[in-house]
């Protein structure tokens, strides 16, 4: 069996302990290695962050097949996060988020810098969380082609936990809009089905923004996981209003999110 390897960035506060709880959790089943990451400014720091890691290790006690070892290096966790993900061959990184105030701003309101950094899929969870089973994945696309980016990933999660997919788009009363949302459905369609992997198709409506809709559909449907593709004309991605409102919503879903500029076909 292939070994995945994720990368667990910790930050040394409860949000780093709730993301290895969750990263441990993904892993139960599966044959993994969790690397801990945490990067520090200076060298003299290394030793003292490494053994405050090993310590949080020795207190987890993943499943049969996951090895979890400890990570340090000098650096910034908006410059070095991509060198890490390619130096290690890593699957995903999972990091968790203080929200949109925390003290440490690079996993609230900049969480889009540093996700956007990388190719490979981030997994993002709020410190309230709950670790449990993925069984059900709400995969959302719109009018873009970019969205379509997370169709691949979110089908080799679904493999990889044996769980349901929902891919759903907004309705349209245009016609031509409506037409080109038809055949981005097919497209996904197709390929699950290629795959075997189960699939469920939903045009939603209702009051509100596109997130809005999502999260009532989420609530309605009990699902497990929001992946999406990360897709944004803006120069300041951590503006991005619907990435940053799935990734902070009220009910603490997790969210996988990969860069639509930047990612290529990652199987795991």
């Amino acid at each position: 069996m292939s070994k995945n390897i994720y990368l667990v960035l910790h930050d040394f506060t409860p949000v780093g302990d709730a993301a290895l709880k969750y990263a441990v959790a993904l892993s139960s089943n599966l044959t993994n290695e969790i690397k801990l990451v945490n990067l520090v400014a200076d060298k003299k720091e290394v030793d003292a962050s490494t053994s405050k890691l090993n310590e949080i290790i020795s207190n987890i006690k993943p499943g049969p097949n996951t090895e979890i070892t400890s990570l340090v290096r000098v650096g910034s966790i908006f410059d070095d996060v991509a060198k890490i993900v390619k130096e290690e061959k890593a699957n995903l990184i999972i990091m968790g988020t203080h929200g949109s105030k925390g003290f440490q701003k690079i996993f609230g309101s900049y969480a889009m810098k540093v996700i956007t950094s990388s190719d490979i899929p981030f997994f993002v969870i709020q410190q309230e969380t709950e670790a449990k089973p993925v069984k059900r994945i709400l995969v959302p696309i719109d009018l873009e082609k970019e969205s379509l980016q997370i169709v691949h990933i979110a089908g080799d999660l679904a493999k990889m936990y044996d769980a349901e997919v929902y891919v759903v788009a907004e309705k349209h009363d245009d016609v031509l809009l409506s037409q080109r949302i038809k055949n981005r459905i097919l497209i996904v369609r197709n390929q699950y089905e290629e795959r075997n992997i189960k699939c469920t198709i939903e045009l939603i409506k209702g009051s509100g923004s596109y997130a809005t809709k999502i999260m009532a559909f989420s609530m309605e449907q009990n699902i497990d996981l929001i992946a999406f593709a990360y897709h944004t004309s803006s120069l300041l991605p951590q503006f991005d209003t619907f990435a940053q409102s799935l990734i902070m919503n009220k009910e603490l879903l997790p969210c996988v999110i990969v860069n639509s500029k930047l990612s290529s076909s990652i199987s795991y």
